[in-house]
């Protein structure tokens, strides 16, 4: 039996099967490339879902993690650690908000920041004003309360009763924002490039007055940069192409560059709102976590964020001119090819492993979110893959 049956076998019998897996085993990696247990090789075009900012193993980051790990692994959020209030300093220095609060992922931080607008307007105005607008086809995690917030049906089966206090607006419609304001609304929440609803972004008009009525009446912008923060589309945060202030960000994958984190940012309006106890995480702060990610906000200067635009507009052009691409959608490195002539996504994702790359869906499109840091040379590699995929749709 090979290496990969073996680890097939004792995936089925012991793993709870929550995911549809490839049939592929990843042994190891460095940068974009990584390698099965026969040793074929892939150009990842997928980073964990956008969690490998860096990449596989980059020399930098494993370093100053693994010199954290060798120092003080984990101690309780009752004393103060350097590398939490080090990675928490430049967050605030290079996004303008004031204050984090660390967490382990994407829904977890969703969580802090529906609680953190409903404590706001609690203590302001009192009961009865805690409704939350996401958008349609919307996603925000799957927790109980996140998938409340998803503004998609399919995920709103099996787990009743959800989390009350959320209702869906059309995205790009403003009047439908409009009508779903009341005296009961305490915030907006909303992704700018809607990344599993099919890499959809956001009118900047739109976003711009969905910004304008928070303000007007005092409703609390949430921006849910899960996927699209930490360089993503080219600027450290997505809220930084659209030219707006939210009062909390939140953010994961990415920020730990393969180990569990998220936060949660706090800007003016929201920075003193959680007081002790209202809101914790055992692992949150983590010093290992925030070692790497002090290292991958350091690394993320101007020049490297200049060169994920550049890498972005290289790709688009070359995937343009390939089979059944009909666009593409998003920014910088977060892509999303629009296919014609009916062909799935996931046909094209079945094929890209057979030809050496690691693609996503998101959707009816075919998704890339590849290392930020990405060689050209594998960039190459891995276009000369995606377009043999599409060349046998």
């Amino acid at each position: 039996m090979s290496n990969f049956d073996l680890i097939k076998e004792k995936d089925e019998s012991y793993v709870a099967h929550t995911y549809g897996r490839f049939p592929v085993a990843i042994k190891e990696g460095k940068g974009a490339l990584c390698k099965d247990f026969d040793g074929k090789e892939y150009i990842d075009f997928s980073s964990g879902i956008g969690v490998n900012s860096l990449g596989f193993c980059d020399e930098g980051w494993v370093s100053a993690v693994t010199k954290q790990l060798t120092t003080l692994q984990h101690i309780s959020n009752l004393y103060y650690t350097e590398p939490c209030t080090n990675a928490a300093k430049l967050l605030c220095e290079k996004t303008g908000m004031k204050k984090v609060f660390f967490s382990n992922s994407g829904a977890e931080s969703n969580e802090g920041a529906i609680k953190c607008a409903r404590k706001y307007s609690f203590e302001k105005y009192g009961e009865g004003r805690n409704k939350v607008i996401t958008l349609v086809n919307s996603f925000h995690g799957r927790t109980v309360t996140t998938l409340a917030a998803t503004g998609q049906d399919v995920f709103h089966k099996y787990f009743y009763p959800f989390t009350e206090g959320f209702v869906y607006a059309e995205a790009n419609n403003i009047d439908a924002l409009k009508n779903a304001l009341d005296g009961s609304v305490c915030a907006v929440m909303m992704e700018l490039i809607q990344g599993e609803g099919g890499v959809m972004p956001l009118d900047k008009a739109y976003v711009k007055e969905v910004e304008a009525l928070c303000k007007e009446n005092d409703i609390i912008l949430i921006i849910d940069e899960v996927q699209t923060g930490v360089g993503r589309t080219g600027e450290l945060f997505c809220f930084q192409n659209y030219d707006i202030t939210p009062d909390i960000v939140t953010t994961a994958k990415g920020i730990g560059g393969g180990l569990p984190l998220g936060c949660v940012m706090f800007g003016e309006k929201t920075e003193t709102v959680f007081g002790p106890s209202d809101h914790a995480t055992t692992f949150g702060g983590n010093p290992v976590a925030t070692a790497g990610a002090e290292y991958i906000l350091n690394t993320m200067d101007e020049k490297f964020l200049g060169e994920v635009k550049a890498k972005g507009e290289y790709m688009r052009e070359k995937i343009l001119t390939m089979p059944h691409v009909e666009g593409i959608d998003g920014l910088g490195l977060m892509m999303g090819i629009r296919l014609s002539d009916g062909i799935k996504s996931a046909d094209v994702v079945k094929k890209g492993i057979e030809y050496g790359a690691l693609l996503l869906t998101a959707k009816a499109k075919v998704r890339l979110l590849p290392p930020l840091n990405i060689r050209y040379e594998e960039i190459d590699k891995g276009l000369e893959a995606l377009e043999k995929a599409l060349g046998d749709m």
